[in-house]
């Protein structure tokens, strides 16, 4: 479960049949403080990269751009490659599974803030044959 604010708008791409995949980096950030010395520990701030699937990265990409505060909860997946140069290159990602926008509405928007993904275990049932 992650809350923070957007670094930039989302990079979406379309694959066949119309499945998309966004791609977002947030940033979080923990209030600095003071030690009972005086000592004064400065504000620290996380970037996270949250990678959305089908419905959910349509979704992204119509109502999410740089700036906007985003509360998501996902699983953290990591991975590896390595580039043209031969260098190995290590992500971890957050696949999101469920997203609520916490930035205001704007004039003229209607996105109701709260979308998820369907679970595997509801896209299992409607798969399912009755008997």
């Amino acid at each position: 479960m992650l809350i923070g604010n957007v670094g930039q708008d989302p990079d979406v791409r379309y694959f066949e049949q119309g499945q998309a995949v966004a791609q977002v980096r947030l940033a979080t950030t923990e209030r600095g403080y003071t030690l009972q010395n005086g000592t004064q520990v400065p504000d620290r701030t996380d970037w996270h990269n949250l990678v959305f699937y089908r419905q959910l990265a349509k979704v992204v990409e119509k109502f999410v751009h740089k700036g906007t505060k985003l509360y998501v909860e996902g699983r953290i997946r990591y991975r590896i490659y390595d580039t043209q140069k031969g260098e190995r290159r290590y992500v971890t990602e957050i696949h999101v599974e469920n997203m609520e926008i916490l930035t205001p509405k704007q004039q003229g928007t209607t996105h109701d803030g709260i979308v998820s993904e369907p679970s595997s275990q509801s896209q299992a049932q409607e798969n399912e044959m009755p008997f």
